[in-house]
């Protein structure tokens, strides 16, 4: 389906972006133009047309900047560059003008919080304690005995602090050794973080996606982080300490107001913050309150959750309340980052039927939602065998996690091509073969694939300003359901859905308008089916 003028919902205004859905694009593993193995810019620009299909608000661009490639474009060594193996800047220039020609809005990473250790900024810092940029990092001598300054761990394990020879003095990096932490209490950092923003903004992107903003401030005195008392399972190092001291600094709200400044001096702008981490709701509400800071933040209520309950998705509005100031969040079922949902979730359930009730439900939602390639399909998590996985975290804690490579499999185009439409050559990861049977073309055949179901429940949502801007009100339900009203003052919407495993006794109200039926629910006289789903009008 190819869409030539822009859909109502993605016309400019001020906030365009309040209970916008926006498509998540991995770029390794979307399209490969040229034959390398490996997604790119090109590739991107060459199906938007199916983006635009979906009826989506616009996308949201995963790094295509410059980088060792160590965390797969994570670890940036130069802001405003393209990595090659995504194209040139004249490709990036025609991929956000064809997007915005298709209506869609362009949203892309930036990285405030570390770079890749090969970013000239960071070669220029470690040359000794003296140079230009020498407090540009962050830099600290070894304890008498030799050992790192604090006690801080990394992310991917071990120790948050590498030891450099050439300055005598250990670096820090909430991440791998390869992503050195920026100081950005340093106001010369700042500002050329800004100068980073204001060259994107200048090239006609409509905002930015701040990734892992809550670690890009550090306790200047080094503080050793407390261990956690809770009983638990931890996988790793890092999960041992109450990260107190190496994130989540109040600084980073001042910096926030001066990011805010900037793309309000641009038009139609929008800012989302990622924030993980236990104090995650209290730092996503400071980080959106009022008009000074970012207007939403990524919540990850959703993302690692074992399992769909009523009691998880009621977490939403008692977070989000919509008090007088307060943010607006975003929310995701699945990501570059996480094992797709419907692996997660589905429990042995009918994985389609699983994967078109929680589209669904993902569109009721308050707040912005993310769409993750591919779950507009139903993809579920890919099989990646150990000899294949490339994810450093993934391979460091073999088989302990599922890691990220079986969310970052090629996007299936079509089926009857040797590599799912995705390239003409071996992928940088192997397409499972349960996607290939899922594939577009194998979809846009299918009048009742989840493809034409994931377009129909995107336009209700844009339809309907409850779904898009209203309140969110929990209903009282038996054990299972999840039953909640979306309203603004003229539109009041009933939406259901059965998460539990077995059909439940539940009368509809009187009077209600069936807008969206899945999976039987809705059948006169019968009871309410598992994955059974209904959204009414009152």
């Amino acid at each position: 389906m190819t869409r030539t003028s822009p859909s109502p919902a993605s016309v400019a205004s001020p906030d365009w972006w309040r209970g916008a859905v926006l498509y998540q694009i991995y770029p390794r593993s979307f399209a490969d133009s040229n034959g390398d193995g490996i997604g790119d810019l090109p590739g991107i620009t060459a199906h938007l047309d199916h983006v635009a299909s979906l009826g989506v608000d616009g996308i949201w661009l995963s790094p295509f900047f410059t980088s060792p490639m160590k965390d797969f474009g994570y670890d940036v060594s130069d802001y405003v560059g393209i990595d090659p193996i995504f194209g040139t800047m004249a490709d990036f220039d025609r991929l956000v003008a064809r997007a915005h020609e298709l209506g869609l809005k362009v949203i892309i990473d930036q990285v405030y919080s570390h770079t890749s250790d090969q970013h000239a900024w960071f070669l220029e810092s470690r040359q000794d304690r003296t140079n230009p940029r020498a407090d540009w990092y962050v830099w600290a001598d070894a304890k008498p005995d030799g050992s790192p300054p604090s006690n801080w761990q990394s992310v991917f394990g071990g120790p948050a602090w590498t030891w450099d020879a050439r300055r005598h003095q250990y670096y820090m990096h909430n991440f791998l050794k390869e992503q050195p932490q920026l100081n950005v209490r340093n106001p010369q950092v700042q500002e050329a973080l800004l100068a980073v923003a204001r060259f994107w903004l200048d090239r006609g992107v409509d905002g930015f996606r701040c990734d892992a903003l809550n670690f890009a401030m550090h306790d200047p005195a080094l503080t050793d982080n407390p261990p956690v008392l809770a009983p638990g399972k931890r996988k790793r190092p890092f999960d041992f300490q109450q990260h107190i001291h190496n994130q989540s600094q109040p600084g980073i709200l001042d910096f926030l107001k001066r990011l805010r400044v900037l793309t309000d001096s641009y038009a139609d702008r929008f800012m989302v913050a990622e924030v993980a981490g236990e104090r995650a709701n209290e730092e996503m509400h400071e980080y959106t309150e009022g008009t000074e800071r970012l207007h939403s933040a990524y919540g990850f209520l959703y993302l690692y959750a074992p399992e769909l309950t009523p009691m998880l998705v009621e977490q939403g509005p008692a977070m989000w309340p919509g008090t007088p100031g307060e943010g607006w969040p975003s929310w995701a079922f699945s990501n570059h980052d996480a094992p797709r949902a419907v692996s997660r979730w589905a429990q042995g359930r009918d994985p389609k039927a699983y994967a078109e009730m929680a589209l669904l439900l993902l569109m009721c939602l308050r707040g912005n939602v993310f769409v993750y390639q591919g779950e507009e399909l139903g993809l579920p998590q890919a099989d990646v065998p150990f000899e294949r996985l490339v994810d450093p975290e993934a391979i460091a804690n073999w088989p302990e996690t599922l890691g990220r490579d079986g969310a970052r499999t090629p996007m299936p185009w079509r089926s009857d091509d040797a590599f799912a439409g995705f390239s003409t050559v071996e992928p940088w990861l192997p397409v499972d073969p349960r996607h290939r049977a899922l594939a577009v073309g194998e979809q846009e055949r299918d009048p009742v694939s989840t493809l034409h179901l994931s377009r129909r429940v995107i336009a209700l949502r844009r339809s309907h300003p409850a779904l898009r801007r209203g309140g969110m009100t929990m209903i009282s339900a038996p054990d299972g359901l999840l039953v909640f009203a979306r309203k603004t003052s003229a539109d009041v919407l009933v939406c259901a859905f059965n998460l539990g495993h077995d059909p439940i006794d539940w009368p509809m109200p009187e009077g209600a308008l069936v807008l969206e039926s899945l999976n039987g629910a809705g059948v006169a006289g019968k009871p309410f089916p598992a994955l059974g789903a209904l959204v009414l009008r009152l």
